[in-house]
């Protein structure tokens, strides 16, 4: 029982975590790209490496904090306009190959060893050089605390029995949300969200009851640069939400299901699929600078891998929907640790050791997402109508 309550404890500490949220936000650019636009972007690690580099070095030769994020973004606007010029009046395919190559070329660059004294070429920038102006906002005073400090230790001597049964009703809550978004039980819209809103709180609630969390308020990963995370997230939602509800929103569905029909309407699609491109790029810069905030700069851990990571939070979340990319990066990152936790707690190291369990996470994930596609193309919160792209 207790090795279960670790494991668990660690994929709430990884759902919450800095990085998780840094992924959503690059995963809600790629959204607007392959989801809404139907653009086949497999670099946005390039457009995360940009940011993070244009933001690291910045702050680091003693630029202002706000300064070092515009030309992170700036950074990822020209990367966007150099690929998306020769390639966006051509077949979806090419930006995908440009876009691989592209990500490819940022990271050799980054780690050459050339612009040691800019990049820190394969060592990378350590945080500690670009993240003092980001901890000095901080309001959240030192020391530590715990979430929630009111917990299942306060009840029945936090029994066993208790624990399932509240991690039933989380799951339970959890499941109700999702059916009733899709389902429609509900005919009265507002009176909809708002279940949904209570339902998901009331999990949020529970799980923090279940499975306290304790970080230094201001710390290297702290409760400071979460709290900006996922306030980052929320705000990146609500501006995708007023975006494709925007006569240019209906645009670009429209250019991802039969772009020769905008076309034939007048429309420049090009300019659409450009402005599409920009603003997915800058979602998957303002990731990058979060991603590597609490860490450091490593262009090898920003690779093809992160890409492929992205496109598996949005293909599991849902396509095309706004909260899919959250909910299928917290679902990655977390269910990455159950398997490397599970591995690592169960199966003898004669079968499999510490190291192994980590490739083995990776394995089942990758099979996990090939059945989702197969089987459930839309992802949970998705759609199959929406899934009718021209590329």
């Amino acid at each position: 029982m207790d090795t279960l309550q670790t494991i668990l404890s660690a994929m709430l500490r990884e759902a919450i975590s800095p990085q998780t949220a840094a992924v959503a936000i690059a995963a809600i650019g790629l959204n607007i790209h392959f989801g809404f636009t139907g653009l086949l972007n497999i670099g946005q690690s390039g457009f995360m490496l940009l940011g993070a580099y244009g933001f690291a070095i910045s702050v680091g030769h003693g630029i202002p904090l706000v300064v070092a994020v515009l030309i992170g973004f700036a950074a990822a606007l020209v990367f966007a306009l150099v690929l998306g010029a020769p390639t966006l009046k051509l077949r979806g395919d090419y930006l995908a190959i440009v876009t691989i190559s592209a990500a490819e070329i940022i990271r050799y660059v980054g780690r050459s060893s050339l612009l040691t004294d800019f990049t820190g070429a394969a060592q990378g920038l350590q945080g500690k050089s670009y993240r003092d102006p980001f901890t000095n906002l901080s309001f959240f005073g030192s020391g530590n605390l715990t979430l929630s400090e009111f917990n299942y230790l306060d009840v029945a001597n936090g029994s066993a029995g208790l624990r399932v049964v509240l991690w039933l009703v989380a799951l339970g809550l959890i499941t109700l949300a999702v059916l009733i978004a899709r389902k429609g039980w509900i005919a009265n819209r507002t009176v909809r969200r708002a279940s949904i809103v209570a339902t998901v709180l009331l999990f949020v609630f529970l799980v923090f009851f279940l499975f306290p969390a304790n970080y230094q308020n201001t710390g290297v990963s702290g409760w400071w640069v979460r709290f900006v995370a996922w306030v980052l997230v929320g705000i990146s939602l609500l501006v995708v939400f007023l975006l494709v509800r925007s006569p240019w929103g209906r645009l670009l569905r429209g250019i991802r299901e039969d772009e020769d029909a905008i076309r034939s309407l007048g429309k420049n699609v090009f300019a659409i699929k450009m402005q599409a491109l920009v603003i997915g790029g800058l979602f998957g810069a303002l990731g990058g600078m979060l991603y590597v905030l609490p860490s450091s700069v490593q262009p090898d851990s920003m690779g093809r891998s992160l890409t492929f990571f992205c496109y598996t939070a949005l293909l599991i979340g849902g396509a095309a929907t706004i909260f899919g990319p959250v909910l299928g990066a917290v679902i990655f990152y977390s269910a990455r640790i159950m398997i490397k936790g599970i591995a690592n707690g169960y199966v003898p190291d004669s079968i499999m050791n510490g190291q192994q369990t980590e490739q083995f996470s990776f394995i089942v994930v990758g099979v996990a997402l090939m059945l989702i596609v197969i089987f459930r193309p839309q992802g949970i919160l998705g759609d199959k109508r929406e899934l009718r792209f021209n590329v």
